[in-house]
C-alpha cells in the first residue's frame, strides 16, 4: 500500500493506492470557503490550515480503509511548485512518516502530476503534446516519457485560471470565479464583444493573458453598463481560442496527433467543446475526469507508483521549491 499527499497550495489530498497501481481511496479538504471573504488566497492560512488538517486526514484515510501505517510501502509528496509554506507541510510530514517507518520517500513535481492525470482513467501513448491549464500555471510540454518533460512555451504573466478569477472580480462575481464565469458565458453570445487573442499569431509555443484582463477592464470602463453573460462568453472564446490553437500548432509541428490537457482550466466546458470540434479526426484529444482536474493526492499518488516501479526515489535533504523550472526546448 501507497501513501500520496498533495499540499501544493489551498487544497489537502491524501490517496492510497495498490502496489498494482490500484487507487484505492482519494480524500480532498478544501479551503474555498476560508479564502472566499478575502477573494483570493492567502498564504498564510492556507499552510496554517495544512498544518492542521493533514495528519488527521492521513488518520481516516487508513482507519477506514482498515490499513496500518506499518503496511505502508512508501510516501510520495508533491515537492513543488506552489505555494512554499503549504508544501512545507507536506513534504516535512512525509519525510517524518518515511523516516519513522523505513519507507521510500518518492518526490512528485505538481505540474507533472496534473501532466499524467489522465492515466488515472486510461494510457496514453508516448510522445504527446501536453496542455497544463490552471490557476497558477499555463504551459505547453513535448512529453517523451514519465520523466522526459520538454518545455515549449508558457505563459509570460498571468496564468489562463488567474485571469479567469481576475475577470470574475472585475465583474463583481464570487471567488473562486472561473466557474461563475463559465456558467455566465453558457447563456451569451460570444461574439458580442471584440476582445484581443494575445499572441496567437507570433511564431512561438508562448501565452500571455494579462493584456486580455487589461482589455475586459478598459471595456468596462468605457461602457459602463454591459452585458455579464456576453462579456464572459467573449472573455471565454477569446482566452480558450488561443488556449486550442496554440496546442494544436505545436502538435502540427512536432507531428504528434495526441494532445492531453490537464489542469483546473481543462474541467472547463467551453474549452472542451472547443478543443474536440478543431481537433476533428486529425488529432487525438485527452481529457482526465472532472474530479482529477483540480489538485488532488490521486495523481501524485499514480506518479508516485510510477516512480516506485523505476526506483526513482528521493532522500531526507528533501527540500520543497516554490517555482516551476524545466529545460526549455530550443525550437
Amino acid at each position: 500500500m501507497f501513501l500520496a499527499i498533495e499540499t501544493s497550495c489551498d487544497e489537502t489530498g491524501v490517496a492510497l493506492f495498490s502496489e498494482e497501481g490500484k487507487l484505492i481511496a482519494d480524500y480532498l479538504y478544501s479551503q474555498v470557503a476560508l479564502h472566499s471573504p478575502f477573494g483570493g488566497i492567502v498564504p498564510e492560512i492556507a499552510s496554517r490550515k495544512q498544518l492542521e488538517v493533514l495528519h488527521p486526514l492521513v488518520k481516516k484515510a487508513l482507519s477506514e480503509k482498515g490499513i496500518s501505517p506499518c503496511e505502508l510501502k512508501a510516501v510520495s509528496v508533491t515537492f513543488g511548485p506552489g505555494l512554499i509554506g503549504s508544501l512545507l507541510v507536506g513534504v516535512c510530514y512525509a519525510k517524518t512518516l518515511a523516516l519513522a517507518l523505513e519507507i521510500p520517500l518518492i518526490a512528485i513535481d505538481h505540474l507533472e502530476a496534473h501532466i499524467f492525470s489522465i492515466f488515472l482513467e486510461r494510457e496514453v501513448s508516448f510522445p504527446f503534446i501536453a496542455l497544463l491549464v490552471s490557476g497558477g500555471h499555463t504551459a505547453l510540454f513535448l512529453v517523451e516519457d514519465f520523466e522526459e518533460l520538454k518545455l515549449l512555451g508558457h505563459t509570460r504573466d498571468d496564468a489562463a485560471g488567474e485571469v479567469f478569477d481576475k475577470v470574475a472580480k472585475l465583474l463583481g462575481l464570487p471567488y473562486p470565479g472561473g466557474p461563475y464565469v463559465s456558467a455566465l458565458a453558457e447563456k451569451g453570445n460570444p461574439e458580442r464583444y471584440s476582445l484581443p487573442r494575445p499572441m496567437l499569431d507570433e511564431e512561438n509555443f508562448d501565452f500571455s493573458f494579462s493584456g486580455l484582463k487589461t482589455a475586459v477592464y478598459q471595456l468596462l470602463k468605457r461602457e459602463g453598463k454591459v452585458s455579464k453573460e456576453d462579456l464572459c462568453a467573449s472573455f471565454q472564446k477569446a482566452l480558450c481560442e488561443v488556449l486550442v490553437e496554440k496546442t494544436l500548432k505545436a502538435a502540427i509541428t512536432f507531428k504528434i496527433p495526441r494532445v492531453v490537457v490537464s489542469g483546473g482550466v481543462s474541467a472547463n466546458q467551453y474549452l472542451r467543446r472547443l478543443f474536440f470540434d478543431r481537433a476533428g479526426k486529425e488529432f487525438e484529444v485527452y481529457f482526465p475526469p472532472l474530479r482529477f482536474c483540480t489538485d488532488n493526492a490521486a495523481m501524485v499518488g499514480y506518479l508516485g507508483w510510477v516512480k516506485w516501479k523505476r526506483n526513482h526515489f528521493a532522500d531526507l535533504s528533501l527540500e520543497p521549491y516554490a517555482r516551476a523550472f524545466y529545460k526549455r526546448l530550443k525550437i
